[in-house]
């Protein structure tokens, strides 16, 4: 994207560029900033609000910090497209989120500036305290550490524990508060009230510029008694009843808040703090959004619109001349509407992604009975636990890479004690652009190893409602996963009938006499397709979907393994300790000798791209289902071409 003659952006190769301009400057850079990254969103696609309410901040933080000396960690990432241009990617961030591209969310590989790899939230406090604490023990006394967090990443446990140690630890750690009452929907809970009655506190409003002033005049070093600082300190929080309480309690410096949009007062009050030691929290208020009027309209839908025009605000879709099949999501959030206008005792629940979950449709009809829980997974999990002790049939909403936080709830709080949580991973396998920290590959493996708990995939829509039907019945009995990826099913017309799936139970497909495939989920209709490619071949495989990698159905594997010396199975999870490890184990069991191989996501960090960039890259994508078979099957294919 070019950039217009004579703009400051152009200039601006590195944080030390920008540093050589004057303060007055500093309000064009910003506004550039801006428009740059609305460009280039608009054509390219990506995140969009976040980075836009933190253009200000970004351009303070690079301008009055010695960074990468000086240490920012940003939380979460979606805010962090202004660091990235800022910090030497300008040209390269036409790639932004493309297969072998930038990143979309800071990444120490990528750059000196990238401090710390983020991609799920509430991680920037403890890690910043991190650095803080090593560079005190290494005598590094000028360095700075700085923590960016939003309002709702706040709500997660870890930003508590981690602001618990950092007011005993006496390290020179900043935490950047941004409050825009957002995370990708609004932000819910107890601070988020807190934090509004702080920012609109008449009282604290009156006394907020008179108290900064008395603070930004204290002289810096040896000249001025620490003993009147002390004073002066205690007096200002006499006067505050219940705006800095939290924070304070906590043995954090407070100050704020203020305005995250005036540059000349962040970069003063940034200079300010950068001479005050010991842990301390500047509060800022921000728009999500900022800059671009729809988008501070309506937070939710423009948080990653995808392409768009930047003059209409026309989202871009495709058009088809058909029905289209649903997205999983959809097709989980109207399902369960239906199912809890039946059945009295279900609940559901999510941890902050009610749009991203579908969770809303259930939200805005049924308040009583839907609940988003803010960033709080582990809080999600147990609370589901709870319910359960009460008869409730509760599905726990959370996608599959969120849910590792959550572990020790799943194995404690919920398989232990046997209670029937339905646990609705949504996103998982590989979730495309957002890369490794958000793709679900691990959820098979981790969810498989622990005892008393199902694990379950749908192949389509009509099966994932069946699933979801299922797992409400009084006859089950213990924790159920379901897990679905993101994005749309194969089904157009997918209101079916729901009816029981028996637990563990799979269905053959196809019947076949080469060779047997062992499908778990979405990625069957991957082996469909390849099965249409193989007829010129004369291969005739034939195609199981298990629907289930726990309990497995042994009574289909023994007819398999009895029918077929040659295996293969699909899923879109690790094939490190996953489905196809399962079948493995199984064989190992019962001794059969017959050759497997497992196609699924490889055991190393795959990055971001689309979908079906990364299936394809990983090995089990129609193409390469097909290969396989052929391969496997070569002796016969080489039979077929001579005849």
């Amino acid at each position: 994207m070019d950039i217009a003659p004579g703009s400051l952006l152009r200039m601006i190769d590195s944080p030390a560029d920008l540093r050589q301009l004057s303060k007055e400057q500093l309000i064009q850079v910003s506004d550039e900033l801006r428009q740059y990254i609305i460009d280039m969103v608009s054509v390219h696609g990506g995140h969009f609000g976040a980075s836009l309410g933190v253009v200000e901040l970004t351009v303070a933080l690079h301008y009055v910090f010695n960074t990468p000396y000086d240490q920012l960690v940003w939380d979460v990432g979606h805010q962090a497209y202004g660091h990235k241009i800022l910090t030497g990617r300008r040209e390269e961030f036409i790639s932004n989120r493309k297969y072998k591209g930038l990143s979309g969310f800071p990444r120490r590989s990528e750059s000196e500036y990238d401090t710390f790899g983020v991609g799920h939230s509430s991680t920037s406090i403890s890690a910043a305290l991190g650095m803080a604490m090593a560079a005190k023990y290494k005598g590094e006394k000028d360095r700075k550490a700085v923590a960016i967090i939003g309002d709702g990443a706040m709500t997660a446990g870890l930003a508590f524990e981690g602001m618990n140690h950092a007011g005993v630890a006496d390290t020179d750690l900043l935490i950047v508060l941004n409050d825009n009452c957002m995370s990708i929907d609004p932000n819910v809970g107890a601070l988020k009230e807190y934090l509004t009655d702080i920012t609109i506190s008449q009282t604290w409003n009156k006394l907020k510029d008179d108290i900064w002033k008395a603070l930004g005049k204290l002289p810096v070093g040896g000249h001025f008694s620490r003993d009147i600082a002390s004073k002066i300190e205690h007096s200002i929080k006499g006067f505050i009843s219940r705006s800095s309480n939290l924070f304070e309690a906590l043995k954090l410096r407070y100050f704020g808040p203020i305005d995250g949009h005036n540059i000349t007062k962040l970069v003063d009050t940034l200079n300010d703090l950068k001479n005050i030691p010991g842990p301390k929290l500047l509060h800022i208020v921000t728009v999500k959004g900022k800059g671009y009027a729809l988008a501070e309209k309506d937070q939710t839908k423009w948080h990653a619109p995808g392409q768009f025009d930047k003059i209409t605000g026309e989202i871009y879709r495709k058009l088809y001349e058909t029905p289209q099949p649903p997205k999983y999501q959809d097709v989980f959030g109207l399902t369960l509407i239906e199912l809890a206008e039946k059945n009295p005792k279900i609940l559901g629940i999510t941890p902050a992604m009610p749009s991203g979950s579908s969770l809303k449709f259930m939200m805005d009809k049924m308040p009583d009975r839907a609940f988003d829980v803010g960033i709080c997974e582990q809080h999600a999990v147990t609370l589901s636990a709870g319910m359960a002790t009460q008869g409730m049939r509760v599905y726990c909403n959370i996608y599959s890479s969120f849910m590792q936080r959550a572990y020790d709830q799943v194995i404690h709080d919920v398989a232990i004690q046997q209670l029937p949580v339905i646990f609705c991973l949504d996103r998982a396998g590989l979730v495309g652009e957002d890369g490794p920290t958000h793709h679900g590959a691990y959820d098979i493996p981790y969810m498989r190893c622990i005892p008393h708990m199902i694990v379950s995939a749908p192949m389509n829509e009509s099966e994932l409602r069946n699933l979801l039907y299922t797992a409400q019945l009084d006859t089950t009995n213990e924790p159920f996963v379901i897990r679905y990826p993101r994005g749309e099913g194969v089904m157009p017309e997918w209101r079916t009938p729901m009816q029981e799936i028996p637990i563990g139970k799979g269905r053959k497909l196809r019947d076949g006499h080469d060779l047997a495939i062992l499908s778990l989920g979405h990625p069957g209709n991957f082996v469909t397709a390849a099965i249409r490619e193989l007829k010129s071949d004369g291969l005739d495989p034939a195609h199981y979907d298990m629907r289930f990698a726990k309990p497995l159905d042994e009574e289909l594997l023994h007819e398999v393994f009895t029918q077929y010396d040659r295996i293969i199975t699909v899923e879109d999870g690790s094939v490190v300790g996953g489905f196809g490890s399962a079948i493995l184990e199984f064989q190992a069991e019962h001794h059969y000798r017959s050759t497997v191989r497992i196609l699924g996501i490889p055991d190393r960090v795959v990055e971001h791209g689309s979908p079906k960039e990364l299936q394809r890259e990983c090995g089990f994508d129609a193409a390469a289902i097909a290969r396989t078979i052929r391969e496997m099957m070569n002796d016969k294919v080489r039979v077929w071409s001579a005849g």
